[in-house]
């Protein structure tokens, strides 16, 4: 930073900042970690001296007080994919069962949405279609904030729900399917080539969420990649230029995702290894009837607060996620 020439190319100079600020940020909390666990050892060796009250009060504040900074530097150290920094594009499609499958695709969203909330990130939708009936048909959503990919990759896969439906009238029992696509989302230090000629480009009227922004002009944008069949859409903005730009940075970040899970899989297939966790697969169970469980099909964690969950208390499933990952060898 020194160097007289660092400022020439201004976006490589950002981004080396940014890293270096992330590291220097991980340096600190190392430093700090270490100088309360001495401090806490200190106070223990002093109580174990003689018994003092206000001493033992101390000591235990301190020790829960370290626990929790040596939890969130854990979380730190777990959180070093390439690409666990970046913002997430988190996409919610029910499968087959109509407006069974609809509302549990709007828990989900309310869920991760709730989720969003208690770590202050930033929760836009890109595009959302309503169910007919109730729920919704998809929704694309952009959730920005530190570490927001890396909390939120565990969330990739299809999700099942076991309950007492609320649209049936006999009250019997039904099973439901949702997938959720979480990407990462990519900066411009990341160039992807996209032949205009690969593209169709529809323009239609927006509706659905958000209906302040809803425009009586065609300002929502779809845009479809031919060659792979990707299909990305932007309603939420107020113009159609705007809209076509979310729409192409989502494209872009499917693409790249496609080409880094292209290298994933053929590094695997070098390894030998079985692809267990492949893209679509099951990885949650939530019950509602005859029980409360909602368990983490690649983990084995588990818990019956379902309320909790729905409500957005991810982080233990995003913990034993974390660790499951780094226990596979196989860190994303």
């Amino acid at each position: 930073m020194q160097e007289p020439s660092f400022w020439d190319d201004q976006e490589k100079a950002q981004n080396l900042i940014s890293e270096n600020n992330l590291l220097k940020e991980k340096r600190d909390s190392f430093l700090s970690l270490q100088e309360n666990y001495q401090n806490a050892m200190t106070a223990l060796e002093l109580l174990r001296e003689g018994p003092d009250q206000e001493l033992q009060k101390e000591v235990e504040a301190d020790l829960a007080k370290l626990q929790e900074e040596f939890h969130n530097y854990e979380m730190d150290l777990l959180l070093s994919g390439k690409y666990d920094n970046h913002n997430a594009l988190l996409e919610i499609h029910p499968g087959a069962g109509g407006t069974e499958a609809m509302d549990w695709g709007q828990m989900l969203f309310r869920m991760y949405q709730r989720y969003a909330d208690s770590r202050n990130f930033k929760f836009e939708i890109n595009n959302y279609e309503p169910g007919e009936e109730a729920g919704l048909k998809s929704v694309s959503v952009r959730i920005s904030g530190k570490n927001a990919y890396g909390l939120l990759k565990s969330e990739n896969g299809v999700h099942r729900l076991v309950r007492i439906s609320p649209f049936d009238s006999a009250k019997r029992r039904h099973t439901s399917f949702a997938s959720v696509e979480v990407i990462p989302e990519i900066d411009d230090s990341i160039k992807i080539d996209i032949n205009p000629k690969d593209l169709r480009i529809d323009v239609y009227r927006s509706s659905g969420a958000g209906g302040q922004h809803i425009n009586k002009t065609s300002s929502a944008v779809r845009i479809t990649h031919l060659p792979t069949g990707f299909v990305t859409t932007s309603q939420a903005q107020r113009s159609q230029l705007q809209n076509r730009e979310t729409a192409m940075n989502e494209l872009r970040a499917k693409l790249f995702h496609l080409e880094e899970e292209k290298k994933r899989q053929h590094k695997q297939e070098l390894k030998g290894d079985q692809m267990e966790n492949g893209w679509g697969s099951q990885i949650r169970s939530y019950v509602f009837h005859p029980y409360n469980l909602v368990k983490d099909l690649r983990t084995g964690y588990e818990t019956s607060d379902t309320s909790g969950v729905m409500d957005g208390k991810l982080q233990p499933f995003v913990y034993a996620y974390l660790q499951w990952l780094l226990s596979q060898d196989n860190p994303e």
